[in-house]
């Protein structure tokens, strides 16, 4: 504990010799609480941003169709014989 305060360069209070485990993790709670919480934010931001890529991806391809419709000629035995009467 000792060796984890001096790498952060954590100092006790004032009136206080050393420094409390419990003024550290409660420093260190706010800060990896408020870490978490960007986190979500900026994964829910990337995650958004990555789905408005694939949709846009996707309506491009379905724009550019692989293959041509053409519309249908009345040429079989049926319209012939429709035809007729």
């Amino acid at each position: 504990f000792l060796e984890t305060t001096a790498y952060f360069c954590m100092k006790p209070k004032m009136g206080e010799k050393e420094v409390s485990p419990h003024s550290f993790f409660s420093i260190w709670h706010e800060f990896s609480s408020d870490f978490k919480d960007f986190w979500k934010k900026e994964n829910k931001l990337i995650l958004q941003e990555r789905v408005k890529e694939a949709e846009e991806v996707c309506r491009q391809k379905k724009g550019k169709s692989l293959y041509n419709i053409r519309p249908k000629h009345d040429s079989g035995i049926v319209s012939k014989k429709l035809q007729q009467y």
